[in-house]
């Protein structure tokens, strides 16, 4: 499916994450292969939020999204304790292959901090590259399950306006 073609379903989902002290450097600011962690975080709960998982991709149909190639631009650094919103989205999608763009934005500010893209090959368990599944590109280009795991709000001690 051409990128034209994915404008009338592109949402970006949204992951929150917080930094962790093991994530710095001894400068200070994130370690810059943890954004790379960070896409994958993203990617996997997109996913969940279309009712798959990477693992039922791989158990049931003997197929793997591999990472082909990867991007990130360092626009602004994060620091320990930061909450960060992963946005992630799809970019490209074709029968054998995946492109994922990411940003993420510090919470407090909205500066965007980092910005990037995956790119992914379906194949089998011996590494054939492969087309998606039945089902598997319908699911990634459908609208987010409301119910994603996430919870219920937590009410609010304010009235209600």
């Amino acid at each position: 499916m051409a990128l034209e073609e994915l404008e009338d379903v592109d949402e970006w989902h949204e992951t929150a994450l917080r930094v962790r002290y093991a994530e710095m450097d001894k400068m200070g600011v994130v370690y810059h292969a943890n954004y790379l962690i960070w896409f994958e975080i993203g990617r996997t709960e997109f996913c969940r939020a279309r009712g798959f998982s990477y693992r039922d991709m791989e158990e049931s149909e003997n197929a793997f999204l591999v990472v082909a190639e990867s991007y990130c631009r360092y626009k602004a650094p994060a620091y320990y304790d930061d909450v960060l919103i992963v946005r992630t989205h799809i970019t490209e999608l074709r029968r054998r292959s995946l492109r994922f763009g990411y940003e993420i934005i510090r919470e407090s500010d909205g500066v965007v901090i980092a910005e990037g893209e995956t790119g992914h090959v379906v194949t089998d368990s011996a590494g054939r590259v492969r087309s998606f599944p039945a089902g598997f590109a319908e699911l990634l280009l459908s609208s987010p399950n409301q119910s994603d795991g996430a919870g219920e709000p937590v009410p609010s001690d304010e009235a209600p306006l």
